[in-house]
């Protein structure tokens, strides 16, 4: 195993752990819960076997899911971000994803800004769309996905600035 490996392995675990015992117990006004858990998916390789991305993906939703009984919600929302991030990341970053030269450290602030939100209201619409499940409450789903990514966006933000990698 690499370190690059060992290094996604660990982010997986550091994240799935911090969601669950930290982040999962916030509930800010009644509804506002930052998802920092996508992280995983928003640093994954560009060039990682597309396949095992969904796989683990998958099984990040799940464990979610399982921790808070949620009845799969995360996990469709995760495999869904997941299977379009080679959409987002053409549509973000351009040449350089064609390339395969994107590292989300060296591009601008706003082209890492783009990514991530399309990636975090993607993912928090479908997340809120299940939860719900009732699109007479279209104005609740819409209520929650803003505000609650909003939250998610500035936390995962911040932990993108502070914890980057200086060598990526």
């Amino acid at each position: 195993m690499n370190n690059s490996t060992t290094l996604h392995i660990a982010r997986f675990l550091l994240l799935v752990v911090v969601q669950i015992t930290v982040l999962n117990q916030i509930n800010f006004l009644g509804f506002l819960n930052p998802y920092l858990y996508i992280i995983f998916i928003l640093l994954a390789p560009i060039n990682i076997n597309r396949s095992l991305f969904l796989v683990v993906s998958f099984l990040l939703g799940l464990i979610i899911d399982m921790s808070g009984d949620s009845g799969g919600i995360h996990a469709a929302a995760c495999v869904t971000i997941a299977y379009i991030r080679p959409v987002i990341l053409r549509s973000s970053f351009g040449l350089s994803y064609e390339f395969q030269t994107v590292k989300l450290g060296n591009v601008s602030f706003g082209e890492r800004l783009v990514y991530v939100t399309l990636m975090v209201l993607i993912h928090h619409l479908i997340l809120f769309s299940l939860e719900i499940f009732n699109f007479s409450h279209i104005l609740l789903i819409a209520k929650k996905t803003l505000f609650s990514s909003v939250f998610t966006l500035v936390v995962t933000m911040l932990v993108l600035v502070l914890f980057r990698r200086r060598d990526s």
